[in-house]
Protein backbone atom coordinates (compact mmCIF):
# COMPACT_ATOMS: atom_id res chain seq x y z
CA UNK A 1 0.00 0.00 0.00
CA UNK A 2 1.00 3.62 -0.42
CA UNK A 3 3.19 4.88 2.40
CA UNK A 4 4.65 8.34 2.92
CA UNK A 5 6.99 8.84 5.86
CA UNK A 6 8.18 12.33 6.70
CA UNK A 7 11.26 13.11 8.77
CA UNK A 8 13.53 16.03 9.55
CA UNK A 9 11.24 18.24 11.57
CA UNK A 10 12.32 19.86 14.80
CA UNK A 11 12.74 23.09 16.71
CA UNK A 12 14.88 25.92 15.42
CA UNK A 13 15.31 29.61 16.04
CA UNK A 14 14.14 32.19 13.53
CA UNK A 15 16.57 32.44 10.66
CA UNK A 16 17.56 28.81 10.91
CA UNK A 17 17.17 25.98 8.43
CA UNK A 18 15.67 22.50 8.29
CA UNK A 19 15.43 19.89 5.57
CA UNK A 20 12.37 17.69 5.52
CA UNK A 21 12.42 14.32 3.78
CA UNK A 22 9.55 12.14 2.66
CA UNK A 23 10.26 8.50 1.87
CA UNK A 24 7.63 7.01 -0.44
CA UNK A 25 6.70 3.42 -1.15
CA UNK A 26 3.87 1.31 -2.56
CA UNK A 27 3.44 3.16 -5.85
CA UNK A 28 5.43 4.28 -8.89
CA UNK A 29 7.12 7.33 -7.43
CA UNK A 30 8.77 8.47 -10.67
CA UNK A 31 5.42 9.05 -12.39
CA UNK A 32 3.71 10.92 -9.56
CA UNK A 33 3.69 14.58 -8.59
CA UNK A 34 4.49 15.25 -4.94
CA UNK A 35 3.39 18.02 -2.64
CA UNK A 36 4.10 19.51 0.75
CA UNK A 37 1.34 21.09 2.82
CA UNK A 38 1.32 22.42 6.36
CA UNK A 39 -1.19 22.98 9.10
CA UNK A 40 -0.78 25.28 12.07
CA UNK A 41 -2.96 25.00 15.20
CA UNK A 42 -6.41 26.45 14.58
CA UNK A 43 -5.75 26.94 10.87
CA UNK A 44 -6.65 25.08 7.71
CA UNK A 45 -4.15 22.95 5.88
CA UNK A 46 -2.32 25.10 3.33
CA UNK A 47 -0.23 24.47 0.26
CA UNK A 48 3.52 24.91 0.62
CA UNK A 49 5.17 23.46 -2.50
CA UNK A 50 4.71 20.95 -5.30
CA UNK A 51 6.99 19.22 -7.77
CA UNK A 52 6.17 17.40 -10.98
CA UNK A 53 7.04 13.76 -11.49
CA UNK A 54 10.26 14.59 -13.35
CA UNK A 55 11.20 17.48 -11.10
CA UNK A 56 11.20 20.06 -13.88
CA UNK A 57 8.17 21.96 -12.65
CA UNK A 58 7.87 23.38 -9.17
CA UNK A 59 5.45 25.74 -7.47
CA UNK A 60 5.55 27.51 -4.13
CA UNK A 61 3.19 29.39 -1.87
CA UNK A 62 3.94 33.10 -1.90
CA UNK A 63 4.77 32.95 1.80
CA UNK A 64 7.72 30.60 1.22
CA UNK A 65 9.04 31.67 -2.20
CA UNK A 66 12.75 32.38 -2.09
CA UNK A 67 13.16 30.55 1.22
CA UNK A 68 11.98 26.99 0.58
CA UNK A 69 13.08 24.58 -2.15
CA UNK A 70 11.33 21.36 -3.10
CA UNK A 71 13.31 18.63 -4.83
CA UNK A 72 13.15 14.91 -5.47
CA UNK A 73 15.43 11.97 -6.16
CA UNK A 74 13.40 9.39 -8.03
CA UNK A 75 16.09 6.75 -7.63
CA UNK A 76 15.57 7.02 -3.85
CA UNK A 77 11.77 7.45 -3.91
CA UNK A 78 12.27 10.54 -1.80
CA UNK A 79 11.09 14.14 -1.94
CA UNK A 80 12.71 16.92 0.06
CA UNK A 81 11.79 20.34 1.35
CA UNK A 82 14.75 22.56 2.16
CA UNK A 83 13.59 25.37 4.43
CA UNK A 84 15.85 28.36 4.98
CA UNK A 85 15.37 31.68 6.77
CA UNK A 86 12.65 30.14 8.87
CA UNK A 87 10.14 32.39 10.59
CA UNK A 88 7.84 31.79 13.57
CA UNK A 89 4.92 31.84 11.10
CA UNK A 90 6.37 28.69 9.52
CA UNK A 91 5.54 26.75 12.69
CA UNK A 92 3.21 23.92 11.70
CA UNK A 93 2.91 20.22 11.06
CA UNK A 94 4.26 19.55 7.57
CA UNK A 95 2.71 16.83 5.43
CA UNK A 96 3.98 15.05 2.34
CA UNK A 97 1.31 14.04 -0.14
CA UNK A 98 0.70 12.37 -3.48
CA UNK A 99 -1.82 10.86 -5.82
CA UNK A 100 -0.18 7.98 -7.68
CA UNK A 101 0.11 8.76 -11.39
CA UNK A 102 -1.00 12.37 -11.08
CA UNK A 103 1.03 14.80 -13.15
CA UNK A 104 0.42 17.92 -11.11
CA UNK A 105 -1.62 19.30 -8.25
CA UNK A 106 -1.76 22.35 -6.01
CA UNK A 107 -4.97 21.81 -4.05
CA UNK A 108 -5.31 19.44 -1.09
CA UNK A 109 -8.42 17.82 -2.60
CA UNK A 110 -6.31 16.64 -5.54
CA UNK A 111 -4.16 14.50 -3.28
CA UNK A 112 -5.27 11.09 -2.04
CA UNK A 113 -2.45 9.95 0.24
CA UNK A 114 -0.86 11.80 3.12
CA UNK A 115 1.99 11.11 5.49
CA UNK A 116 1.65 11.32 9.25
CA UNK A 117 3.28 14.74 9.34
CA UNK A 118 6.37 16.15 11.00
CA UNK A 119 6.35 19.05 13.43
CA UNK A 120 8.34 22.18 12.67
CA UNK A 121 8.61 24.77 15.43
CA UNK A 122 10.34 28.09 14.87
CA UNK A 123 11.00 30.31 17.88
CA UNK A 124 11.67 34.03 17.78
Amino acid sequence: QVQLVESGGGSVQAGGSLRLSCAASGFIFSTSAMGWFRQAPGKEREFVAAISWGGRRTEYADSVKGRFTISRVNAKNTVYLQMNSLKPDDTAVYYCTTTPGMNWGLRPEEYNYWGQGTQVTVSS
